[in-house]
């Protein structure tokens, strides 16, 4: 089942909030860590998939790209995306990329930032990106990290009877498929994959290992930022980078 969570008012507004207050962990290791893995932007073609406010697109056009498409279910995320980070090598489409057409052999790089654990069927959207890439392109994605999303039910950290974060839960972790959780708001699907099966469904369809990514937070950001701390403890993000030859 699609789901448009991000057009729900109480859950955009507290996603937009943490966005540009830059307080959120996309901002201080996610999205660093995906920008380590580019390669050289200069003249390339780039699908975001899930591109959210736009704010990767427009980081690719002002590093070199040929051209972005920008895609999201979201209206709402698009609608700043348009307002805040237009370009004229920029298109933004509206569209869960379940629905979307992906053109043979036509893009040099393909993006998606925390989208896919929102994915039912992984293995559809991961052959549509291989057939979508020309030769030598890249797929880098990342997720919420298997071990985070492995509970079920998704009920967070296990605390002492004063509230403090005891150990993170890593329970249920062979059972595949359909999560529920707070964030933001009550009822937000996801869904749950083991690292094999998201590694391997990528060698089945014909890419190549490339790297693989655990992000951790580094001592600088946690003296500078201690409500972190607790990030430091698991791997909050799982990123993979694959090649088409």
């Amino acid at each position: 089942m699609k789901q448009n969570i991000y057009d729900n008012d109480q859950f955009f507004n507290g996603y937009r909030n943490l966005r540009f207050g830059h307080g959120g962990l996309n901002d201080v290791l996610e999205q660093p860590a995906i920008r380590k893995l580019l390669p050289r932007l200069h003249d390339l073609t780039i699908l975001d998939l899930g591109c959210g406010m736009g704010q990767f697109a427009r980081y690719c056009i002002e590093n070199g790209a040929k051209e972005v498409i920008g895609t999201d279910i979201s209206n709402k995320m698009l609608a700043i995306a348009k307002e805040q980070y237009a370009h004229k090598k920029i298109k933004y489409i509206h569209s869960a990329m379940e629905d979307i057409q992906f053109p043979k052999a036509y893009y040099d790089l393909v993006v998606s930032s925390l989208a896919l654990h929102y994915v039912e069927d992984y293995q559809q959207i991961v052959s549509k990106v291989y057939d979508s890439l020309k030769p030598n392109g890249f797929f880098i994605y990342s997720i919420e990290h298997p071990i985070c999303t492995a509970a079920n039910p998704m009920n967070g950290w296990i605390k002492d009877e004063n509230g403090a974060k005891k150990y993170w839960p890593v329970d249920h972790y062979q059972e595949e498929g359909y999560r529920q959780a707070h964030w933001f708001v009550d009822d937000v699907t996801k869904y749950h994959r083991t690292l094999s099966t998201l590694i391997n469904t990528l060698i089945k369809v014909g890419f190549h290992i490339e790297e693989i990514d655990e992000p951790e937070v580094v001592p600088e950001a946690l003296s500078e930022r201690q409500e972190l701390k607790d990030e430091a403890r698991r791997p909050p993000f799982l990123i993979v980078k694959v090649r088409k030859y």
